[in-house]
């Protein structure tokens, strides 16, 4: 089992019960932090020290009590960690369902388990902690649900055109007339306007760039 472990966590009880857990594991003395610039800042030192830690449990949202932080997210906390400690294995452990970012995170290897804190989060949060420490990745059956349901959207063939066509920098009037040449039936200006809407939606995403980014990533232009 993990051997040293940082909890960034700003609700006591919250930490208590994750300290309970590591515990019961075998983890003996996890250190906590209440502010996401506080634990990056005891993870640089661990590492100059040579004893880095093995592994970070991280909140999402930290409330906002007036101090200067300039780290104020835990995804931000955890992209920060990731660049200077890329091995570090990381469970975030929310309230907040999971989101296209938090999905893009398992796709980039940012994060290896997220636990809600809802009923039964300690036995989540300790099945999350056996698994990541097998190297495997955990998502609780809420999360595993939110993923299928933003893998759910299916793209037609008129949908990766146009956005192939974005990608490649073709503006959006120029479209009806190039997708009339690819044999593409229905093309008109409006129809590829509500295509793009309909995709964006789907996934949450407000612009044209993050639908490029996601299709590309997922090797689908």
């Amino acid at each position: 089992m993990f051997k040293k472990v940082l909890i960034a966590e700003d609700h006591d009880t919250e930490n208590f019960a994750v300290q309970v857990t590591l515990r019961d594991l075998g983890v003996v003395d996890p250190e906590y932090v209440y502010y996401c610039d506080h634990a990056l800042a005891w993870i640089k030192n661990a590492i100059r020290a040579g004893e880095p830690y093995d592994l970070l449990i991280t909140d999402i949202n930290f409330k906002d009590d007036g101090s200067d932080q300039e780290i104020q997210d835990g995804l931000s906390l955890i992209k920060a960690v990731k660049s200077i400690q890329p091995d570090i294995k990381v469970v975030v452990m929310t309230v907040q369902e999971i989101t296209t970012i938090v999905h893009e995170m398992f796709k980039e290897k940012q994060i290896d388990g997220y636990v809600l804190k809802a009923r039964r989060g300690r036995e989540h949060l300790k099945e999350a902690l056996q698994m990541v420490y097998q190297g495997r990745i955990y998502q609780s059956a809420d999360n595993k649900k939110a993923v299928q349901d933003l893998n759910a959207f299916e793209f037609s063939q008129l949908d990766l055109q146009i956005v192939n066509l974005l990608y490649q920098g073709i503006p959006q009037y120029q479209m009806p007339e190039i997708l009339k040449q690819l044999g593409a039936k229905a093309s008109s200006l409006s129809t590829i306007e509500k295509r793009l809407n309909l995709m964006k939606e789907s996934y949450g995403f407000t612009n044209n760039a993050q639908l490029i980014a996601h299709c590309r990533d997922a090797e689908l232009i």
